[in-house]
């Protein structure tokens, strides 16, 4: 199972970016997809996911401005994220059970 996440970039506070997750070796549509992040000098931590059956979790300070959802005929995950701030910055990985893949950096500027 291959992971990738992509999308990242360097964007302005109230800007907004989408990530999405893409995978082989795998269908995404059938497993729950989550979305970590991991900052600079801190613990990686969980941000979102989907469940197979569509079931969408975030974390607290992501709340409102995150949104978790999948493309189906694609087979892909997105995370948009709005109201970028400072804090959010980090690379951002997509995951399936314990497989994880290259992330990609966010970085928000205020």
């Amino acid at each position: 199972v291959q992971l990738q996440a992509s999308g990242g970039g360097s964007v302005q506070t109230e800007d907004s970016l989408r990530l999405s997750c893409g995978a082989s070796g795998l269908i995404l549509n059938n497993v729950a997809v989550g979305w970590f992040r991991q900052a600079p000098g801190k613990e990686r931590e969980g941000v979102s996911c989907i469940g197979s059956n569509g079931f969408t979790s975030y974390k607290d300070s992501v709340k409102g401005r995150f949104v978790v959802s999948r493309d189906v005929a694609k087979d892909t995950v997105y995370l948009q994220m709005n109201s970028l701030k400072p804090e959010d910055t980090a690379v951002y990985y997509c995951t399936v059970a314990n497989s994880w893949g290259p992330g990609t950096l966010v970085t928000v500027s205020s």
